[in-house]
């Protein structure tokens, strides 16, 4: 599985790209980090983020995009400014047809370090260990974003196999129950 990690922000964007899949090792496609200026117009800042989540989407071709779910904050500027990259990066997905999910960043760290609680260096050194880099990704954001695509490659996929058996009881409780609706 292929995922693009986003961690949003307005004026640093993080995206991460990985594969893998639960139980093999990951590896790293691509990293980088978004940048906009906070002096730029808000629309030209958002298209900005839009047009290289684009071209990201375009050259790596994920099967899912993975983006960290906005959390209240006490700076108010902060959390819109994250919610509207976030936004941005749920449009990208739905216009290619990609699934989205939303993982908190205590269930990514959960995901990547074991700990809930983890700091930013220890999610930034179990990310470097699990995808075997040489160093540390950086800024915090790039870092971020892949640690988003691992915890989606992880978690994604039981999530996946979760929903989809479900819908398949339901399913077979509507045929038994003579209410599937065919006719």
């Amino acid at each position: 599985m292929r995922v693009l990690g986003v961690d949003p922000g307005l004026t640093r964007c993080g995206v991460g790209v990985g594969d893998g899949a639960p139980g093999r090792a990951l590896m790293l496609v691509d990293v980088e980090v978004i940048r906009t200026a906070s002096t730029s117009p808000l629309g030209d800042r958002l298209l900005s983020i839009e047009s290289a989540l684009e071209d990201a989407v375009r050259r790596h071709e994920p099967h899912a995009i993975a983006v960290e779910q906005v959390f209240s904050q006490h700076n108010v500027r902060t959390v819109m400014g994250t919610a509207q990259a976030s936004g941005v990066a749920a449009l990208v997905a739905a216009r290619h047809g990609l699934s989205l999910a939303l993982h908190t960043p205590s269930e990514v760290k959960a995901a990547v370090s074991g700990n809930g609680r983890a700091d930013k260096a220890q999610v930034a050194a179990m990310v470097t260990r699990l995808l075997r880099l040489d160093a540390r990704p950086r800024p915090a954001d790039a870092s971020d974003a892949l640690a988003l695509a691992i915890c989606h490659v992880w978690r994604g996929s039981t999530q996946n196999r979760l929903a989809a058996a479900t819908a398949q009881r339901r399913d077979a409780a509507k045929v038994a129950s003579g209410t599937s609706g065919g006719g």
